[in-house]
């Protein structure tokens, strides 16, 4: 079967429409048409009927739709098994200043005789796509949320807990104490405009708004950190929750204030999730690395969601 015809058709299919198609794969209109209408002979049925609006997926188009994105995911994890040594390692940290990018980091010292990649993505399932495609090999993530499972050729494993923080402006009432309980916290306004509902954050969060009472506010648009910091330092009654492993920075006369949360100590679990049949190489290495450095899990007067997965 032509791949060429069958990444073509999911292009389709994914974009409702030949010209977009087209354009997403840098050919003419004219040869989306061609290798789609040889794929339909080639299978002997219709893929696509055509409406005012573009092209819509038939009843054999839909059965077929995901098998040919196997077929990709196939192709792909095939070409990459002879080149995994030759290109770099590929792990999605889902930001540059989170804790995952500073155990990249942490590897990038030890190896550096590796080359890496590194990406962020925000949402659980693009990184779940993108490792099932081959597009990366790794991520970090909180496993597993509330019914939702990870795909059965998904691997993961738990590699760091971080502790959370509050992070408050000078006028705030904790802001001068030296360590605060959960018990402190309820009344208190927690403003986290990066909450999206669906995310695993979100899914830690809801758990522990539940288990001990406390006030997030999600509202507003989510400008990013250095807005969340600037209102923090200038609204008394807002505070907000930070990893201890969350590198930023800000203006000296911003007076912000990070305060450890005890009794216990919320942390927040970072698993490093591939897929089986990944072969390349420095992931491997990587695994080995993280299983060398990880602080233990689940230590005494530390609190996790009840659906994490233990190490």
């Amino acid at each position: 079967m032509d791949l060429d015809a069958v990444r073509t058709f999911v292009a389709a299919a994914d974009a409702g429409q030949f010209q977009e198609a087209a354009a997403e794969l840098a050919v003419t209109q004219q040869a989306v048409s061609k290798r789609v209408a040889t794929l339909e002979r080639n299978l002997g049925v219709r893929l696509f009927t055509r409406t005012p609006r573009g092209a819509e997926l038939t009843i054999d188009g839909q059965a077929f739709l995901p098998h040919a994105r196997e077929l990709l995911r196939v192709a792909e994890r095939a070409a990459a098994s002879v080149r995994a040594g030759r290109r770099p390692l590929r792990v999605d940290v889902i930001s540059s200043r989170g804790a995952a990018a500073g155990l990249m980091r942490d590897f990038h010292r030890v190896h550096p005789d590796i080359e890496l990649g590194v990406v962020m993505l925000f949402e659980i399932e693009t990184a779940l796509a993108t490792i099932r495609s081959g597009a990366i090999d790794a991520s970090f993530r909180a496993v597993a949320m509330p019914g939702r499972s990870l795909p059965e050729d998904i691997e993961s494993v738990r590699v760091i807990d971080e502790p959370l923080q509050l992070l408050t402006g000078p006028a705030h009432a904790l802001a001068g104490a030296r360590s605060v309980t959960l018990a402190q916290l309820i009344g208190h306004r927690i403003w986290m405009p990066g909450v999206v509902p669906g995310t695993e954050w979100a899914a830690y969060y809801d758990d522990l708004v539940a288990e001990f009472g406390l006030t997030i506010e999600a509202t507003g648009p989510n400008f990013g950190s250095d807005a969340l910091l600037d209102t923090i330092a200038d609204t008394p009654a807002l505070a907000t929750f930070m990893g201890g492993r969350t590198r930023l920075v800000w203006p000296v006369d911003h007076g912000l204030r990070r305060i450890p949360v005890t009794d216990p100590t919320p942390v927040y679990p970072h698993s490093l999730v591939w897929h089986r049949d990944n072969p390349h190489p420095a992931l491997a290495t990587l695994r080995a690395h993280l299983a060398a450095t990880a602080a233990g899990q689940d230590a005494a007067g530390t609190w996790t969601p009840g659906w994490v997965r233990p190490r």
